[in-house]
């Protein structure tokens, strides 16, 4: 689907930022790139839509070169997904997904029913949202129709730069989870860059671990936690590949005044981080029950405070 055969990218002549670099995307997978800042995962994503132009080397495409496509041929075919999602404020949300479909001269009819299942299919409701602006949405709202504007055109491939670095870890979660349910659903060619190897092991069906525009190593989730190439890689994935396991709800709970749950919805004591994450998702806090009885509250904003020092321990993309 993409290869990459002996690709490079220097910079002024000066030391690569990506150094004779060799793999495959297939067709329908879903492909991190990761490493620390400075390792060239920006770079090599910004090649495959020739936002970036490669220095030496090829990039194919279906078996035919990048620069043998016509360039509104070839971003024409690949959505793409930036941390900063600059949905247009003046347009609605209908307007804003419909903008390939019309530029592809797609009728009106057709750009309306595809605007409303991929509203159904983020879970925003097509009757509520289509006509509101995006000022009008929660920063994750505006994601998923930064995600869904990509898909508008049903493009074979979606690059993905960094989609939910800038959301608060319960948005975070849930957009994660949301970018897997599509995923089953649509089967497309997914390239995607985070700096969370967390991140990278939910979402990937492989991993490419990057350091100093070198590929260290590229494989699945379990083989880069179970059979790392080197040190650089163990010390990288760390304790990721165990997200939770020594997630103690109890730790995080405040005491339920006047000792009644009946305020918020309740979760057992026993629930995992993937639990509490999932229905804080939906209520700003939750009764924590131990044998049935209401020991405390855990909220919404504790648990966006401890997500984010965990997420404090990636490093910032700015290549």
């Amino acid at each position: 689907m993409i290869s990459f055969e002996n690709v490079s990218k220097k910079y002024n002549g000066g030391t690569p930022a990506v150094d004779s670099i060799n793999f495959t995307v297939n067709k329908g997978e879903f492909l991190v790139l990761i490493g620390p800042s400075g390792s060239g995962k920006t770079t090599t994503l910004k090649m495959i839509n020739r936002l970036i132009p490669l220095t030496t080397g090829t990039i194919y495409m279906n078996g035919k070169r990048i620069s043998d496509y016509k360039i509104d041929e070839l971003r024409w075919n690949i959505g793409y997904v930036l941390q900063q999602i600059a949905l247009f404020p003046h347009m609605t949300i209908e307007e804003n997904i419909a903008i390939v479909p019309e530029l592809k001269q797609w009728n009106k009819e057709k750009i309306r029913n595809r605007v409303t299942e991929l509203l159904d299919m983020v879970g925003l409701d097509p009757i509520l949202y289509r006509n509101r602006r995006p000022d009008e949405l929660s920063g994750g709202e505006q994601q998923r129709v930064g995600v869904v504007r990509a898909l508008a055109a049903d493009p074979e491939i979606i690059l993905m730069d960094e989609p939910f670095s800038a959301l608060d870890p319960i948005s975070r979660e849930k957009l994660q989870e949301d970018i897997i349910h599509l995923q089953r659903t649509i089967k497309k060619t997914i390239v995607f860059v985070t700096h969370d190897i967390q991140e990278a092991l939910k979402l990937a069906d492989r991993i490419c671990l990057m350091k100093e525009g070198k590929i260290i190593q590229l494989g699945t989730p379990d083989e880069l936690i179970n059979e790392p190439a080197n040190d650089f890689v163990r010390d990288f994935v760390g304790n990721a590949g165990h997200p939770g396991t020594d997630f103690d709800l109890e730790k995080f709970i405040h005491p339920l005044p006047n000792l009644t749950g009946q305020e918020a919805p309740t979760i057992s004591i026993q629930a995992t981080l993937a639990e509490v994450l999932e229905r804080l998702s939906d209520h700003d806090s939750l009764s924590v029950e131990k044998n049935g009885v209401p020991i405390g509250i855990v909220n919404r904003q504790i648990m966006i405070d401890y997500l984010s020092q965990q997420v404090a321990k990636g490093g910032n993309s700015d290549e």
